[in-house]
């Protein structure tokens, strides 16, 4: 498993050296990146905001997800997080920002969404993005530490694959 502070001060270099601000858009895992990243001195100079929106209706609220969207698809879709990270983009003044969704347990898994399922989006303000859901093993606790893992990767991955931000 990936270690959280070393992630988060790659990330912060990784903005900082471009120039960039990140936000966050989290539901399951509460604020934990937000938390990964401030625990780095001086990440105000590359993390703008987190949006904590454990209910559908602060996602709707806060950031801009639809009605539709979450009684179409769920909370915990790939169509939901791809609101919340353009949400979160329009909402504050970052580059770069993430969104996380998932069922991390014990409760609340379907047999088409299982205990693990999280969803999470990545966007650029210049428009590149990506969508991903992932599946994690463990209690609420690993689950919920895995994505906080995989959000973090998820920034250095769609930063290193930007031909104009390498």
């Amino acid at each position: 498993m990936d270690d959280l502070e070393t992630l988060a001060e790659q990330v912060g270099a990784a903005l900082k050296s471009r120039g960039f601000m990140l936000a966050s858009a989290e539901s399951c895992t509460g604020g934990w990146v937000g938390e990964a990243v401030t625990a780095i001195a001086g990440s105000s100079h590359w993390y703008d905001r987190g949006f904590i929106t454990y209910t559908n209706e602060s996602k709707q609220e806060m950031l801009g997800v639809s009605v539709a969207t979450l009684a179409e698809h769920g909370a915990v879709s790939e169509q939901t997080v791809h609101e919340m990270v353009a949400g979160a983009l329009k909402h504050s003044h970052a580059d770069v920002a993430l969104a996380i969704s998932g069922i991390a347990g014990p409760g609340g898994a379907t047999l088409e969404k299982p205990v693990g399922t999280v969803c999470m989006a990545w966007a650029l303000r210049s428009g590149a993005g990506r969508v991903q859901t992932l599946h994690f093993d463990g209690d609420r606790g690993a689950v919920r530490r895995q994505a906080v893992s995989a959000a973090l990767r998820g920034v250095l991955d769609l930063l290193s694959d930007d031909p104009m931000l390498a």
